[in-house]
């Protein structure tokens, strides 16, 4: 009976401990389990395009178990603690082992520390080496063993461990030491890994590469003595290469990752393509490297059915303070120069005023104080609106823009999505010359709504956002008309062989801006190049400097030419001499008065004196222009009569033309 209750006694005991003992561990207070990771801005694949440290200035980003190499998780367990999934967050046979071989060594010849305890002490930031600490850790250690899963306790450690520096964690730890995900490690990476947690600091490969090498190799040979790998991959581990130096976190898109990263923390997903942004970053930064280093450049790829961005480029270099790097010139506004002529053309098309073959007038003209000039000074007289557009010329779109109404072509970049600033109020004649302010993406946006059959295509950045359905700017026929004379311009002798491409160019009044837009049958791509800070740069030119990185990166966006669409079967494509009357010549053909001119008389040798030569004329409407041998050297004139500023000898011919266009010519002879 005695023995009965004693043994009822021992039995009552043991369960009145081991209550207590579960009180005891339940009752323990657990840290902070969450830790802020790296906000993580990434592509339409998933693929890392830059990420930001946390606020105390660690490198700690989320990982989850997908993106973990199995063999890293193999190596891991094996080495660090083999009965992991065994035991309750204390190891006692470990721990009996550890203290067996203490005692007939008279040193600690092996640890007793689970993967549970570490994580422990790693959420205190505790100590190992007394006492007093081993035991907080062991009490951690199974309190956090009956709240969370093994899963849960290894994506703790996976995400906190210490890694050398400011480093935490096996993702922040890969991208740093090896510059890759840990998705695909080799057995030495994995060893590495898996070894620099014991001595984060005294094995940090950018300052002690020889520790770190003698610390993976050991993790290599007891993974072949585990069985975890065989003796000959463990071998040929030891002969690869290892880090000696801290790779750079990927910083790709930087400009556009900051946008993502100003709404807020967390993963952004992009539509951007890591592979080209990759390719276009190179592609301007190796353009610009000889050019004068204020000089900034920008460049963005969109697909125009889809309206996603797959790359955009703010500048050549992000960090660079010289040249304003960190401006995004994607987003600046800036003034579009002739690239807004596409669109009062396909709006002259939808008004009916116009056809491709139309005649329009390239002579000089004057609304008021304000009288367009073209870039080179030259008039053509009586030109085809193809011709006019695919030569850029100024009189001819400033007459369209006239007969339309500056508030019409302002309507019209609106539709398209554009936010556009005008300086002083309402539109003026000088919008469609670039009398406006408007960023790349939304030049870029217009670009791809011509391509899209003239219906707007909103362009779309990020994954979380959705972007409304677009409006229609132009008729699909327009359109079509609008790329098919742009396709006709011959490429730049640079551009290689991408296929037909609609593109136009431009440059802003005072050489502050120079452009390139244009598209294929799937993207659309646009180039500014110029100053961050609007300093005009003598000598940049669009067709020379923008035109020919937009052939380039349209040809790294695809392996082969995307080709333009078929026209629409409403388009007419006929000859000017079947157009209707009112098609074939631009505005009213009002009857004016004859213009003559009656002195000096064709054919006259004439003795150059002063410097200038009297000029009469009879009838013609004022303003006058004269041109000497092509070029303007006077315009705005209101008498009949006037002298000619001449300059040297020989054959001279000299032009003069009204207001309405009429024309007088003669060649004279100075001597």
């Amino acid at each position: 009976m005695r023995r009965l209750f004693a043994l009822v006694l021992m039995l009552w005991s043991l369960a009145f401990a081991r209550d207590q003992f579960d009180a005891y561990i339940d009752a323990t207070e657990l840290p902070v389990m969450v830790h802020a990771t790296a906000t993580e801005v990434r592509d339409r694949h998933g693929e890392l395009l830059r990420a930001y440290m946390v606020e105390d200035g660690l490198w700690r980003m989320e990982v989850s178990a997908d993106q973990v190499d199995p063999l890293f998780y193999e190596m891991l367990i094996a080495y660090e603690d083999k009965r992991f999934f065994d035991h309750q967050g204390v190891d006692g046979w470990a721990m009996a082992r550890a203290v067996r071989q203490a005692l007939w060594n008279g040193r600690v010849v092996s640890g007793a520390s689970t993967l549970t305890m570490q994580v422990a002490r790693l959420l205190e930031d505790g100590s190992t080496g007394r006492w007093d600490g081993k035991l907080r850790q062991m009490r951690l250690a199974l309190a956090l063993e009956r709240q969370l899963s093994k899963d849960e306790i290894l994506a703790i450690y996976l995400r906190i461990a210490p890694y050398g520096g400011n480093v935490e964690g096996l993702r922040a730890a890969s991208l740093a030491w090896l510059g890759k995900e840990p998705g695909r490690l080799t057995p030495a990476e994995a060893a590495l890994l898996v070894s620099l947690p014991q001595a984060p600091e005294s094995r940090r490969p950018d300052r002690h590469p020889e520790a770190a090498r003698i610390a993976r190799d050991r993790v290599l040979m007891r993974m072949a003595g585990d069985g975890v790998i065989d003796m000959e991959t463990a071998l040929a581990g030891q002969m690869d290469p290892w880090p000696k130096g801290r790779q750079a976190v990927p910083q790709l898109a930087p400009h556009m990752a900051d946008r993502a990263a100003a709404m807020g923390e967390g993963r952004h997903d992009l539509t951007l393509d890591a592979g080209l942004q990759r390719s276009l970053e190179a592609l301007v930064r190796d353009h610009m490297a000889n050019k004068d280093p204020r000089l900034s450049m920008a460049v963005m790829l969109a697909d125009h059915q889809s309206g996603e961005i797959l790359a955009s480029v703010g500048s050549p270099d992000y960090g660079d303070t010289q040249g304003q790097g960190f401006v995004d010139m994607t987003q600046a506004l800036r003034s579009p120069g002739s690239t807004l002529k596409p669109l009062v053309y396909g709006l002259g098309f939808d008004g009916g005023m116009a056809h491709p073959e139309t005649l329009i007038l390239d002579t000089p003209i004057q609304f008021g104080s304000y009288a367009p000039q073209n870039f080179d000074g030259v008039f053509r007289g009586e030109v085809s609106v193809r011709h006019a557009l695919q030569l850029s010329l100024n009189i001819p779109v400033i007459r369209l823009t006239e007969a339309l109404g500056p508030a019409h072509v302002m309507a019209a970049m609106q539709r398209a999505g554009m936010q556009a600033e005008l300086q002083g109020g309402a539109p003026g004649l000088a919008l469609s010359l670039g009398g406006v302010g408007t960023s790349l993406q939304d030049m870029v946006q217009l670009y791809a709504g011509m391509a899209n059959g003239g219906e707007a295509v909103p362009l779309r950045w990020h994954r979380g956002i959705e972007e409304g359905k677009g409006a229609r700017i132009l008729s699909a026929a327009s359109a079509w008309q609008v790329g098919n004379i742009l396709a006709g311009l011959a490429p730049p002798a640079t551009a290689g062989p991408p296929g037909r491409v609609a593109y136009k160019t431009g440059t802003s009044y005072g050489h502050r801006d120079a452009w390139a837009l244009g598209w294929d049958g799937q993207y659309v791509v646009g180039v500014w190049m110029g100053r961050a800070d609007g300093t005009p740069v003598p000598g940049v030119f669009g067709g020379a400097d923008a035109a020919p990185i937009l052939f380039q990166a349209l040809g790294r966006a695809r392996e082969r030419a995307v080709p333009l669409p078929p026209p629409p079967p409403e388009t007419l494509q006929i000859a000017r001499a079947q157009l209707p009357a009112n098609l074939q010549r631009f505005g009213p053909r009002e009857k004016q008065p004859t213009l003559q001119l009656t002195f000096p008389p064709d054919g006259a040798r004439l003795a150059l004196e002063g410097g200038a030569v009297p000029v009469k004329l009879r009838g013609g409407v004022p303003p006058f222009a004269l041109l000497v041998d092509g070029a303007v050297v006077q315009s705005g004139v209101q008498r009949p009569e006037f002298l000619a500023p001449l300059a040297g000898q020989g054959f001279t011919t000299l032009s003069v033309i009204d207001a309405a266009g009429n024309a007088g010519r003669v060649s004279i002879e100075l001597q």
